[in-house]
């Protein structure tokens, strides 16, 4: 246990503390522009940061995962603020929580490895164009002071890492980029200028002010639905990527109770569930976050930024903050995949633009992923019905069907054309050893075949070892 504590927490601390202050930079604009899309206070939306930093970093399956609000849940929100009150939003939060965590609890993070590789690379995709899109809005009537800064930090990023990596390049960025704003003032936007944050409106604990009857939790169950299947499908979507990142396996049941156990909490703390983010993630990655002490220092850092440091907070340049955010566009698109997207399978490339295309139409990641999926199955369906293969041997008396694949409702007809009920020969052999029969489809088709054949006055046998498919 000892030991496990250590490796969790303490094995990478210089690296982690590094990590998590930069982080933390990422998170604030964003964390404001999830506020605005779902409705609420600025406010709701940081604290619920905070929050879930904090207990992800204690219960999660996944160290160094950043799990915050994210606008994929924030959306799903808008309607229920707008119609109910933030209360109601705050009541689906703590549903949400609880029902995240018997998603974990009843070990549905499996269902993860039914997402083939070509959805993933998509929802990847998809991530990096959405977290561009959504910076092109700081852009709007800005002048050219903004477009240099981006440019200008964006350099910064990539140059510094040649001569000095003691410490993160986007954080020193940001600092020099807010050092220049602070001695060359001008009209470039800060965080300061997007919302004002008003702390006194915080309250640590806070049960939700609604009726606690059947036709509330009519009104929030939905909702919470919603946000729970969102969340599920955004985080561990995140946590296998990130696994990728580091070359390390991670218990994605555990990410699902701890996810729950955090949404749980924010809610009582007047909090907006939140999930995952790939982004902010894979930037704790990339500059040095392994352990669980990263993600404990971001929520930390934030925690200080905003009610100690805000003087430092509202002063920070967006357009600093939009250079890290474009660096992780750079960093999290699968440029490889388009180097050699002609040795790629025509199916999975086709797939994957699918994916991306729903995803980046609709903002909607979830159903980008059922998309892709159902998209998956179907090619597999149609692979597995082409390589089924019927042989037919005709000895003296004796037909015999020589039946290798996979028989399923695609596939059944193809054995059921094959059949010749005009055959002469008494008696008819169906050798499935080598197939195997995977539904009532496929079942009732044999079925079929065999009342056929009798009808006919031939004597039938179906040669099946295999246990599941007799």
């Amino acid at each position: 246990m000892l030991q496990r504590i250590k490796q969790d927490w303490f094995s990478n601390i210089r690296a982690d503390v590094l990590a998590g202050i930069t982080t933390v930079l990422a998170l604030i604009p964003d964390s404001l522009a999830f506020a605005f899309i779902a409705g609420v206070n600025p406010m709701i939306s940081i604290i619920s940061s905070i929050s879930i930093l904090v207990l992800i970093s204690i219960f999660g399956g996944r160290s160094a995962m950043v799990s915050t609000t994210a606008g994929s849940m924030a959306v799903l929100m808008t309607a229920l603020v707008a119609t109910h009150g933030v209360e109601y939003l705050f009541a689906a939060t703590i549903l949400t929580g609880i029902i995240q965590y018997l998603m974990g609890r009843f070990k549905m993070g499996r269902w993860m490895s039914f997402v083939p590789h070509s959805v993933i690379t998509g929802f990847i995709n998809s991530l990096a164009i959405l977290i561009f899109i959504s910076q092109l809005r700081y852009f709007e009537n800005q002048s050219w002071g903004m477009y240099a800064m981006v440019i200008g930090t964006l350099v910064m990023i990539y140059v510094i890492p040649k001569f000095f990596k003691a410490i993160p390049s986007p954080l020193l960025a940001v600092v020099a980029m807010t050092l220049l704003v602070v001695f060359i003032p001008g009209s470039l936007q800060t965080v300061g200028d997007i919302a004002a944050i008003d702390t006194s409106s915080v309250n640590w604990f806070h049960i939700p002010m609604v009726p606690f009857t059947f036709e509330t939790l009519i009104i929030i169950l939905p909702v919470a639905l919603s946000l729970a299947v969102v969340g599920y499908s955004e985080t561990l979507l995140t946590q296998t990527i990130i696994d990728e990142m580091t070359d390390t396996k991670s218990d994605k049941d555990k990410e699902m109770r701890g996810q729950g156990i955090a949404n749980t909490v924010t809610g009582f703390v007047g909090g907006m569930a939140g999930c995952a983010l790939i982004a902010e993630s894979a930037i704790n990655v990339k500059v040095g976050g392994r352990g669980r002490l990263s993600t404990l220092v971001a929520a930390v850092m934030l925690l200080l930024m905003v009610f100690v440091l805000d003087d430092l907070l509202n002063i920070i340049p967006i357009a600093a903050l939009v250079g890290v955010m474009m660096m992780v566009c750079i960093e999290v698109f699968d440029w490889s995949y388009v180097r050699h997207i002609r040795s790629k399978p025509f199916a999975h490339t086709f797939i994957m633009v699918v994916t991306v295309i729903v995803m980046v139409t609709t903002h909607n990641l979830a159903l980008g992923v059922i998309v892709g999926v159902l998209m998956s199955v179907i090619v597999y369906a149609y692979r597995s019905a082409s390589h089924l293969d019927i042989e037919k041997e005709t000895n003296d008396n004796l037909s015999v069907y020589r039946v290798k694949g996979q028989l399923f409702f695609v596939s059944s007809n193809a054995l059921l054309d094959s059949i010749d009920f005009t055959d002469e020969a008494n008696k008819v052999q169906l050798d499935l050893s080598s197939a195997h029969v995977w539904d009532h489809t496929a079942k009732q088709t044999l079925d079929k075949i065999v009342t056929r054949l009798s009808e006919k006055g031939k004597e039938v046998e179906v040669v099946s070892p295999r246990k599941q498919s007799a």
